[in-house]
């Protein structure tokens, strides 16, 4: 194994990380098909919503005002982790980091749930607004959670597979001011597509 990477008592937990470390961009790629399958299966509605427990309506109502406040809760946390490590606190921007993560793994979760029971939420204001600024805000938002997916991954799994020390001879600085910018911007239109369906229509 490589000096520098923190070995573990289980011989075969420390060969796991050191071939996760080293073909790091073929297994963020392969979670991230993983991942990106599963989200396209319940939003195009291959997974039958019958196959799931049904959370009472007021769960169910609840859910997209639960998920703008994660996502701008996100938003916040990824800025603030981008100025942490900019600052040198790697620790706090690794706390960071797995936070926005975890808002982002319960976020996904209660939105499929809430997709895969009713379906996608219709645009109820004009059809004007909806073609011209409501579809493609969606659009562009889509977009930059299914790109942000296999960045976010790849930093992840570089993060934890190599030490702080380490991190500056791998891309994960170059991929991760990328993918923290993209996944910010994507969050914030989240909660902006919220707004347009609750809020402002």
């Amino acid at each position: 194994m490589d000096p520098g990477v923190t070995t573990t008592t289980d011989p075969t937990t420390d060969r796991v990380r050191a071939a996760v470390r080293e073909h790091a961009l073929s297994v963020s790629l392969a979670l991230s098909a993983v991942a990106l399958a599963l989200v396209f299966a319940v939003a195009l509605e291959f997974v039958p919503g019958g196959a799931l427990p049904r959370a009472p309506d007021a769960v169910l109502d609840a859910i997209p005002h639960v998920n703008a406040a994660i996502s701008a809760s996100a938003a916040v946390v990824v800025v603030a982790g981008v100025a942490l490590a900019r600052r040198g606190a790697y620790d706090h921007h690794r706390r960071a980091m797995l936070l926005a993560t975890g808002l982002f793994g319960l976020f996904l979760v209660l939105y499929l749930y809430r997709v895969a029971l009713l379906g996608p939420a219709p645009f109820p204001g004009p059809e004007s607004v909806y073609r011209s600024v409501y579809l493609p805000i969606l659009a562009v938002h889509v977009t930059l959670a299914v790109v942000c997916v296999p960045l976010v991954t790849y930093v992840l799994v570089l993060a934890t597979t190599h030490t702080v020390a380490e991190l500056p001879d791998t891309p994960h600085e170059r991929v991760g001011r990328v993918a923290a910018s993209l996944w910010a911007v994507t969050f914030v239109l989240g909660v902006v597509v919220y707004a347009m369906l609750y809020a402002v229509y």
